[in-house]
């Protein structure tokens, strides 16, 4: 009866082991090619070329402007230059400033007056769109930029779901004035 009473437990445990050992890992049911992901660059690469084209007619419609290609992938032009001031806003700065919105064709989307005197905590906040928040770092105070910015750098895929569409590239006029380090900003009093 004792060596029946040890078995038992044994014989279980040996089962369970053998059991747990015999299954395979399962496999997935479809495997992908990758052919989704290469149409969606290819897709995403005629988008940007077809924005690209547009903004180099606007350009070249424009020979007395001089635009500067930034390497972050927008294009802009000095409307008014400050040449005496070197600092820039640069990370922790508010920096304060003014904006308006077109399209391409030079309609206005969202008016200066409309979207009201901002302010932007430099690279510690992301509630405004990518291509400000490097064009912003390229300004001195006083100064007012044309951007040329490609959907990429915009509002992208998902437009603003206002008055922005999907892929829009657009325009956005900038005027920075003033910036100032983040600890110079008054506290609310309790």
């Amino acid at each position: 009866m004792k060596l029946f009473k040890n078995i038992i437990p044994l014989l279980i445990t040996v089962l369970f082991v053998l059991s747990c050992s015999q299954q395979k890992a399962r496999r997935p049911i479809s495997q992908s090619s990758g052919t989704f992901l290469k149409e969606s660059a290819a897709r995403n690469k005629k988008l940007i070329a077809s924005e690209e084209s547009k903004i180099d007619s606007i350009i070249k419609s424009n020979p007395d402007s001089n635009y500067i290609s930034s390497k972050k992938g927008y294009w802009y032009v000095y409307e008014s230059k400050n040449e005496q001031d070197t600092l820039r806003p640069r990370k922790g700065d508010i920096a304060y400033y003014n904006y308006e919105i077109k399209d391409l064709r030079g309609n206005i989307i969202y008016s200066e007056l409309e979207l009201k005197p901002q302010e932007y905590h430099v690279d510690k906040e992301q509630k405004i769109i990518i291509g400000l928040r490097h064009g912003i770092k390229l300004m001195h105070k006083k100064e007012k930029i044309t951007f040329l910015f490609p959907s990429h750098v915009a509002f992208g895929y998902h437009g603003d779901e206002k008055r922005i569409g999907a892929n829009q590239p657009i325009i956005c006029t900038v005027t920075l004035n003033d910036f100032k380090p983040e600890d110079s900003k008054p506290t609310e009093q309790k």
